[in-house]
């Protein structure tokens, strides 16, 4: 079902009508897959299943700044279907990183269902099959993020766009896949160090997350569109300020979000021990005692009361509203870069909407 006509009416973009077009993109390629991989039997259609669920859902950023950073550089679309589909590599690229993610941070939950981990260890259990539970779940995630990430260099370089333009794009891709996966292993080497400032916060959010959240998708798609150099470095100007706001946001959600909204148990990135730009900015500010309190319940098993208690001192300690500061600074400044930026019109106004769902968000 396709919704070219519902693109954009006015100065409104048709938001729900493009996610659900990348949807059916994503859908078609994993129908797809599964039919390639059908003689390898009934384990393989098990890690297909798995692949459709983690591919599914979601607010489809990365695949809308792709979409519109095409749309940045030409005001029209070619082959909508094409550039669809190459936007939704993204979204491939994102599923293999929360897979991965949520093994290293040992999450029991991903949007409200199993992780994946936990899901393939259950299946073990359930089956009274030999060996370690957790070390089956454990390869399945690995296995299954490779895979997701197999297909989104497969999905971007088949999209049937003209092979230059995806040459050139898939520069930009290799560069966000090396950046997430070294600003994963940043994350990692943070949490085995057990400390972390808020210098180093920011980089671990930078490389793990902003960049390949707003920054290179915009980038992918304006190389998609034929982009020069100069339009390419007006879109960093607006797209990493925007990334790390972003990902401040979701720092917050991870702290103080609604568990029915977020899809994860309340205070996750406290009991994960994650040492986020938050927590980092907390320990700053907080006494020798108050540091030794939330160093000491980072990373542990935490009651609802513990989890009120420790979102109280961060919020005492003013960490929260420094977030929300810069958030708000960060916002600013990526606005100012799209508003000097040579951009089309209609991409400046729906890059604008973006930016705003992007960071004021409660999901």
């Amino acid at each position: 079902m396709w919704r070219s006509k519902r693109r954009l009416t006015g100065v409104s973009w048709d938001a729900a009508g493009f996610r659900a077009d990348v949807e059916a993109a994503l859908s078609v390629f994993v129908d797809q897959q599964a039919v390639l991989l059908e003689p390898l039997g009934a384990d393989a259609a098990q890690v297909v299943e798995a692949a459709r669920g983690a591919v599914s859902g979601g607010k489809r950023f990365r695949a809308a700044f792709c979409w519109w950073g095409y749309r940045a550089v030409l005001a029209e679309v070619a082959d909508e279907p094409a550039l669809v589909r190459a936007a939704a590599s993204l979204e491939l690229l994102h599923a293999s990183a929360l897979v991965h993610d949520d093994l290293m941070d040992a999450s029991d939950t991903r949007r409200g269902r199993p992780s994946t981990h936990r899901a393939f260890a259950g299946l073990h259990r359930e089956k009274g099959w030999c060996g370690s539970a957790g070390q089956y779940g454990a390869a399945a995630a690995i296995l299954l993020g490779d895979l997701l990430l197999s297909w989104a260099d497969e999905l971007l370089r088949r999209c049937g766009l003209p092979h230059d333009v995806v040459r050139d794009a898939l520069g930009f891709f290799d560069l966000t896949r090396s950046e997430v996966i070294t600003g994963q292993f940043l994350d990692v080497s943070v949490q085995a160090r057990g400390a972390s400032d808020v210098e180093q916060a920011m980089r671990v959010l930078r490389y793990k997350s902003a960049k390949y959240s707003v920054e290179r998708p915009l980038h992918i798609g304006a190389a998609l569109a034929g982009a020069d150099p100069v339009l390419l470095e007006a879109l960093t100007g607006f797209g990493l300020p925007l990334g790390e706001a972003f990902q401040l946001r979701d720092d917050l959600l991870g702290v103080y979000g609604d568990p029915l909204a977020t899809g994860k148990p309340a205070g996750d990135d406290l009991s994960e021990g994650k040492r986020t730009v938050l927590v980092a900015i907390a320990l700053e500010r907080a006494s020798a005692s108050e540091a030794r309190v939330l160093d000491d319940a980072l990373g542990s098993e935490l009651s609802l009361d513990e989890i009120e208690e420790l979102r109280k001192l961060i919020s005492a300690l003013g960490a929260d509203a420094e977030v929300e500061r810069r958030i708000t600074g960060l916002t600013a400044t990526s606005l100012a870069a799209l508003d000097a930026s040579p951009v089309t019109d209609q991409a400046r106004t729906v890059l604008r909407e973006l930016a705003q769902a992007a960071t004021q968000r409660a999901i």
